[in-house]
This record gives C-alpha cells, sequence and structure tokens, in this order.
C-alpha cells in the first residue's frame, strides 16, 4: 500500500492531466486546419462510387464548445483540487464543505435545543418533544447496532432493561455516547488451564446464574473461577468500572450455554461502541441520553447509578 500513497502519484495524476489537457488542444488545432482540395471541395475520398467526402471546416458552435471546455477545465484546475495534491487557489476541500454545511445545520437547531437547557433528565425523557428528538437521533445514529427498538441483539446490548455493562445512569449514558467505550475480554485459557478446565469453568459459570448446567463439573471449575474474578468480581457480579458484565443473570450478550461461555474463555471478545461526541453537539447528546435512560424506566426498573 506504500507505494500508492507515495508523492510520486500525485505528480503522475498531474502530469497526466496536463498532457490529457495538451492533447485537447493540438486535437482542435490540427482539426480547424482546412487542407487544400480539389476544385469541387472533395478530399477526392469515393465510397459505393458516388459518395464523397467534402473538405467542410468544422461548424463553430462545435469549435466554440471544444474551446469552451477547455478553458473551463484549466480554470477548474487552478482554483479546485485536480493536479494531484495541489489543493488549488481556493482551498476547497470536501471535508471543509461537509463542516461548514454540519456548521450551518447545526445553527439552525440551537433554537429548537435551547428550549431544553435546564431541564432535568427525568423532565427530558417526559417531554414529547424532547422524547421525539431524541428518538429520531437514536434510529440515526443508534439503531444500526442496538436495533430500531433498542433491545439489541447478539453482541449489542439490549438498552430497554437493567443489565449495564458501564452503568445506566444519566451522567455514564452521556459519557458513553460522548467517548464511546471499548471492552476487552482476554485470552484465558492459558490462566484457566487444561480444556478440562475451560469446561469446568464454564458450567461453574453457568451454575451462578443457575442456568442448566454439569454440577460435578462447576465443582470442579468454582477454584479455577479465580482467574476470572478479577474482574467478574469474587462472586461473579460484574465491575461496571471495567465494563466486566454480571455473570449471575441470565443475559448473555455473545451467547448461552457451554460452548459459547467456553469460546469466550479460549478466544476472548474485543467491543467497541464508538464515541460519538464529535459527530453530535452536547446537546443533542443530552436529548438522546435522557431518550436512551427513559427507556429502561419505561419498562418498570431503575437504571444502576
Amino acid at each position: 500500500m506504500s507505494d500508492f500513497i507515495s508523492p510520486g502519484w500525485s505528480t503522475f495524476v498531474a502530469a497526466v492531466t496536463v498532457l490529457g489537457l495538451v492533447a485537447c488542444v493540438v486535437l482542435l488545432i490540427i482539426a480547424s486546419r482546412r487542407q487544400p482540395s480539389a476544385a469541387d471541395n472533395t478530399t477526392g475520398h469515393i465510397w459505393d462510387e458516388d459518395l464523397r467526402e467534402l473538405n467542410n471546416p468544422l461548424p463553430l458552435w462545435w469549435m466554440g464548445l471544444f474551446v469552451l471546455t477547455i478553458v473551463f477545465a484549466g480554470a477548474y484546475l487552478a482554483l479546485y483540487p485536480g493536479l494531484g495534491s495541489s489543493a488549488g487557489k481556493l482551498g476547497w476541500t470536501s471535508l471543509g464543505e461537509h463542516a461548514a454545511e454540519v456548521a450551518q445545520t447545526r445553527a439552525a437547531m440551537a433554537p429548537v435545543y435551547a428550549a431544553f437547557n435546564g431541564m432535568a433528565p427525568e423532565q427530558l425523557a417526559k417531554d414529547p418533544k424532547a422524547h421525539a428528538i431524541g428518538e429520531r437521533l437514536f434510529a440515526n445514529n443508534c439503531a444500526q447496532c442496538h436495533g430500531a427498538d433498542a433491545k439489541g441483539s447478539k453482541g449489542f446490548p439490549n438498552l430497554t432493561d437493567n443489565d449495564w455493562l458501564w452503568g445506566g445512569s444519566y451522567d455514564t449514558i452521556v459519557e458513553t455516547i460522548t467517548k464511546g467505550r471499548e471492552g476487552n475480554m482476554p485470552v484465558m485459557a492459558p490462566a484457566v488451564g487444561t480444556s478440562e478446565d475451560v469446561r469446568n469453568v464454564a458450567n461453574y459459570v453457568l451454575s451462578l446464574s443457575g442456568s442448566p448446567h454439569n454440577e460435578l463439573y462447576a465443582q470442579l471449575g468454582k477454584p479455577k473461577f479465580a482467574a476470572c474474578a478479577a474482574c467478574h468480581g469474587p462472586e461473579g457480579k460484574g465491575t461496571q468500572a471495567l465494563g466486566a458484565p454480571n455473570l449471575t443473570d441470565k443475559i448473555w450478550l455473545h451467547g448461552w450455554g457451554e460452548a459459547a461461555v467456553m469460546a469466550m474463555v479460549n478466544n476472548g471478545k474485543h467491543n467497541v461502541m464508538p464515541a460519538h461526541g464529535e459527530r453530535l453537539t452536547p446537546e443533542q447528546i443530552k436529548v438522546l441520553a435522557a431518550y436512551v435512560w427513559g427507556l429502561s424506566q419505561s419498562q418498570g426498573v431503575a437504571a444502576n447509578p
């Protein structure tokens, strides 16, 4: 890939572009020259016995359009990016245009969000207008992973229950949306022991939530769980500061059963919640966080502080 970002490619592209314009000019000059012809204004070429090629000049409108095309191309390449890495006289970039459009849109929406200043999360969650805006923000930025109903899927948390990896308070949700989250379950098989030990630990983990398991394997796996307790706690109830899930409930983010738990221990897992702090304004994040916070409240449960 290093060959494709070499400065030499910029020079190559610029040279090809300039040569293309020069070739157009040369072609135009050659085509505009009227060669001497016979007295009857033909070139001497005859097809099908009587079909003769006339030596008429190019139409002026055609010549004019050709010239305008070349002039426009030259002016465009001087003002805008096009000659390799040249930024052009105007310094235009698609990124700059996007930023200007975003700033314009945010300025237009500022009065709408100003109405929510000073409102508590409880008020925002119940306000019909704020709820409608939060719902649209969720659909545009969050539903792709968490689903339109916010109930998630395998590998993507359900936001409508009370099971929070990093905490479900309003302030924590604001922090999660703004900065994103990165969870890492390391490969624990070497620390646990043999493949039989991994199987035993998986059964012990299942026993913590009262899920179907092999009791003998679970008892054998209990001492080996010490390798997991550093993150999940000695009782397996998780640690929100680390994003380590609670293993004592029956909520399984990455699949349930002996095989699924063993796969996590053997292979680990790396999850990323992207940061939206640069994508959304603080006012938008405030409304969106209130909407997400309100989803679990509407289920009759209180979010974890």
